[in-house]
Parts: structure tokens; C-alpha cells; sequence
């Protein structure tokens, strides 16, 4: 069986491999956030973010349904020395793109962890969105 590109793209860290595969109207639930985040900007961005919180991050299974439209992507990764668990589901639209993308992490200490140094990349993470919205604004 071949890796799924974006299970490709994420275990080389290739930011944009994964963007590229992010659909414009794509929503990104966090496991540490109350709010979803709407739009390719700013999931990017988190995404980014994640890779450089996690680490020894690496998927340990993935299931697919039949028509290859939705994926959970199984993990295991650390914060700050804190084991964790975790998936990512994601729902592909009718162009392959990526339009849900939901992570879940347990247990709740590294889910603390998590959100924690998450806070701690929040500005910069508003900062990429930002410049990126407004770089594909002036191509507009």
C-alpha cells in the first residue's frame, strides 16, 4: 500500500506539501481550542506551528473509508516531554483537497502541554495568516 500524500507530506515536513493539499474553505478543529479556525491561511499556519511543538512525532495508523474521502490519521508524538496520542481526521472535498481537518490528543496532561506551547506560538501563527492573506490579496 502506497502513503497518503498527506501522511507523506507530514512525516517529511514539507509545509508545502501540506498546504498545498489544504482546500481555501478548508476548517481546522483543535484539540486545544473551543473555536474552529476557518481557511487555508491560518491552518497552514497551525500546522506549521504543530511542527514545531511536537516532538518524535509519527503516525501509527491509518483508516480510510471506501471512498477515500474521509482519513483518521493515528499518532504519537510528545510536549515538552509528555507522551501523547492523538489523530488527525480529515474529509477530502470532491478535488481532493482537504476541507475538515479535526485533531484529537489525549491524555489531558499532554493535551495541557499542547495547548500551552500552542499559546505560546499564537502570535506568530496570526502573524503567517495575515501576511499570506494579504500576499494573495495584492496577486488578486
Amino acid at each position: 500500500m502506497s502513503t497518503h500524500p498527506f501522511r507523506a507530506a507530514v512525516e517529511n515536513r514539507d509545509e508545502a506539501a501540506i498546504e498545498a493539499l489544504l482546500a481555501d474553505d478548508v476548517v481546522f478543529t483543535s484539540p486545544v481550542a473551543f473555536k474552529p479556525y476557518p481557511g487555508k491561511a491560518i491552518t497552514a499556519a497551525i500546522l506549521r506551528a504543530v511542527i514545531r511543538v511536537f516532538e518524535d512525532f509519527h503516525y501509527v495508523r491509518e483508516i480510510a473509508s471506501a471512498d477515500g474521502r474521509d482519513h483518521a490519521f493515528v499518532f504519537a508524538a510528545a510536549v515538552d516531554g509528555k507522551q501523547l496520542t492523538g489523530c488527525d481526521f480529515l474529509h477530502f472535498d470532491e478535488n481532493g483537497k482537504i476541507d475538515e481537518f479535526t485533531v484529537m490528543v489525549r491524555p489531558l496532561s499532554a493535551a495541557t502541554a499542547l495547548a500551552a506551547r500552542m499559546g505560546e506560538q499564537f502570535e506568530r501563527i496570526k502573524a503567517e495568516a495575515t501576511a499570506q492573506l494579504q500576499a494573495e490579496a495584492e496577486r488578486t
